[in-house]
């Protein structure tokens, strides 16, 4: 669905769903092997210089098996190791020595994944089903780098300075089971779903200058869990109600759901400070990523209730009307009802008006509620240490922070589709308005005043943040897609497909503060409301051509992306990424009816964005802004083996 769809799935649904169909086989399988990484010439406002990193092998594999005569069970499997990427510039620093001391690209990932499916009828009348899956993964980034005249640097331990790494293991379980048919004439289906994920942090390459020679250099940094319990009820049923265009389809359903959410503190030498810490110039903590603190630990939970209703009349042959209503109940945040009204006028079988009004809730997230640590945020190509605190923590509140509220969105949608033969187009235009939207505030640094100061010095960082509400947001663009479809005899089936989105994001309303403070800090200002309407691309157009014949394919595509503006806290500290187009080029030859092998190559005449200016890049990490809506790695090219039996 691509219009507003909070009524039907909730809060999270403001601008529509994607339905993931998973796989049912009783018997056969497959695997697949790709091997693939970048070769590129990195051209920074330092220098240039030639890559061949971020090397990526990925193995997958399923196998469909019965269950009795009549059921199914899929199962799958995938490995993949990625070797990190650097485009930092080069360290303008004495220090450095005209080296690049920065890693700033993708971090070094080893994943594997296993997953399963299964289905089996109980009777005529009803299906037992349910999956699971699980993901480990290793990942780690780096931080800034330390050089070896660096304060917080030990050099009996790093002479040459040092590359603090943020080494986290993340885990994932998800597993759902329920049984669908048929009850009271209803098709039913009641589900219950869990799923959880937990993330281990460590900081690696690192020390604690609070301890002196005798710091570690790997620290156990705490941990994140987040845990979903959801109960879910879901009923259709058509009636005959004697209307031209057909039966009345209606459905209904009702939703339970408990959530919990904890931080785990890291060991004391992560966050702590040592036998050096009467000394001020000295940063406590884990260099790079100092450790959760036993007072950022935090256990909380919540639960939800639903409720929803949704009816489709088709009133004539040509004109269906749709609506739907949906309550909501959270233990910490109260009610609030949805609703949605949609219509769709199919003038003949080759044009149809479609168009709907809906509106959205969505209550904060136990993260956005409770999540506080204390990390490196880049500010105007420096990094400031900034914790990050809840809004109702004693320094937010008295920084200006107020408690959350829900957010609430209106969407309106308006589209067309035509169907000439071999020929469809969709055209929809969209407008979302956003209330009481939740961001992140400035960085309020411990420079603005000496009351500021005075309340972050004994926290150990040089700034602070928060989520606050707030801010009224409107967006409104054009979707535009169109396909066409060629068969020949000589020279291949060809499929030929133009997506278009123009957008306009405006900030209409941001909060101003509340603090008891004199002068009261800035809460919201350009650079954030700058990141929300020219963050992101306000044009993004791609076209692709797909051809097969035979046992040869290939497929070319054309992406173009408007310029994305990274703001500074003034102008002058502004830049941007530039308009710019990358092609993917992929060929594919079918070696025998179960064997096929793809060359292809992404980005293929080594598209970047404008690199980070000189003068904003004092310490020569972001080679390019981070902002950009195509990444900054450059060319790719990959090979890819598939089996099938």
């Amino acid at each position: 669905l691509t219009d507003g769809a909070s009524a039907l799935y909730g809060s999270d649904a403001i601008a529509g769903v994607v339905n993931l169909r998973l796989k049912e086989a009783r018997e056969g399988g497959g695997a697949s092997v790709t091997y693939g990484q970048y070769f590129t010439n990195v051209e920074t406002a330092r220098g240039e210089r030639d890559e061949e990193d971020g090397r990526a092998v990925t193995v997958s594999a399923w196998q469909g098996f019965g269950l009795g005569s009549d059921g199914f069970l899929t199962l799958s499997a995938e490995y993949s190791d990625r070797d990190p990427t650097s485009r930092s510039d080069y360290d303008p620093r004495p220090a450095a020595n005209g080296a690049i001391t920065g890693r700033f690209g993708d971090p070094k990932v080893e994943q594997w994944s296993v997953f399963a499916n299964a289905g089996k009828p109980l009777n005529a009348d009803w299906e037992a089903y349910g999956w699971a899956g699980y993901q480990e993964r290793d990942s780690s980034s780096a931080a800034f780098p330390r050089l070896s005249d660096n304060p917080n640097n030990v050099p009996s331990i790093y002479p040459n300075g040092f590359l603090p790494k943020i080494a986290i293991n993340s885990q994932d379980l998800s597993a759902a089971s329920g049984v669908r048919g048929t009850l009271a004439g209803w098709d039913a289906d009641f589900s219950l779903v869990y799923g959880r994920n937990a993330l281990d942090f460590r900081t690696e390459d690192s020390l604690n200058a609070t301890y002196g020679a005798d710091s570690l250099t790997s620290f156990d940094s705490g941990g994140l869990t987040y845990d979903q319990l959801v109960f879910g009820a879901d009923f259709t049923r058509q009636f005959e109600v004697g209307l031209d265009g057909g039966p009345l389809n209606f459905a209904w359903g009702l939703e339970a759901r408990k959530e919990t959410y904890k931080i785990d503190a890291g060991q004391p030498e992560s966050w702590n400070r040592g036998p050096l810490g009467t000394n001020t110039a000295l940063a406590g903590g884990a260099q790079g990523f100092p450790g959760f603190q036993p007072s950022n630990e935090v256990d909380e939970d919540r639960d939800a209730v639903a409720l929803y209703a949704d009816v489709e009349i088709p009133l004539t042959e040509k004109l269906t009307v749709e609506g739907a209503l949906r309550v909501e109940d959270y233990s910490d945040f109260g009610d609030a009802q949805t609703g949605k009204f949609a219509a769709r006028y199919d003038f003949s079988p080759n044009f149809a008006l479609r168009g709907s009004v809906s509106t959205g809730f969505r209550a904060p997230s136990l993260q956005q509620s409770f999540f506080t640590s204390t990390s490196s945020v880049v500010q105007d190509g420096g990094f400031v240490e900034t914790g990050t605190f809840p809004a109702t923590s004693e320094v937010a509140s008295v920084l200006g922070a107020r408690p959350l509220k829900a957010e609430t969105s209106t969407n309106y949608t308006l589209g067309a589709v035509v169907r000439l033969g071999n020929f469809d187009l969709t055209i929809d235009a969209y407008r979302i308005e956003i209330e009481n939207q939740i961001v992140l505030s400035e960085l309020i640094n411990r420079s603005f005043s000496p009351q500021v100061a005075g309340l972050l010095d004994p926290l150990g960082v040089q700034a602070a943040r928060f989520f606050l509400n707030g801010v009224t947001t409107e967006t409104e663009g054009v979707d535009i897609v169109g396909r066409y479809r060629l068969r020949t005899e000589t020279a291949g089936d060809w499929d030929f497909t133009v997506a278009a989105n123009v957008n306009d994001v405006s900030v209409t309303k941001f909060p101003t503060s509340t603090s008891v403070l004199n002068p009261a800090p800035t809460l919201f200002s350009r650079q954030r409301i700058l990141t929300i309407e020219e963050g992101t691309p306000d044009t993004k157009v791609s076209a692709s051509a797909d051809w097969s014949l035979g046992r040869w394919g290939a497929t070319a595509r054309a992406t173009y992306y408007a310029s994305v503006l990274q703001p500074g806290s003034v102008p002058a500290n502004d830049y941007s990424t530039g308009d710019k187009t990358t092609i993917d080029l992929e060929g594919r030859f079918q070696i025998t009816d179960r064997v096929g092998l793809a060359i292809g190559v992404d980005n293929v005449f080594d598209e970047y964005p404008d690199f980070v200016p000189a003068n904003l890049n004092n310490n020569g990490v972001l080679g390019f802004p981070y902002y950009s809506p195509f990444g900054f790695n450059g060319r790719y090219g990959y090979a890819r083996l598939n089996v099938r039996w």
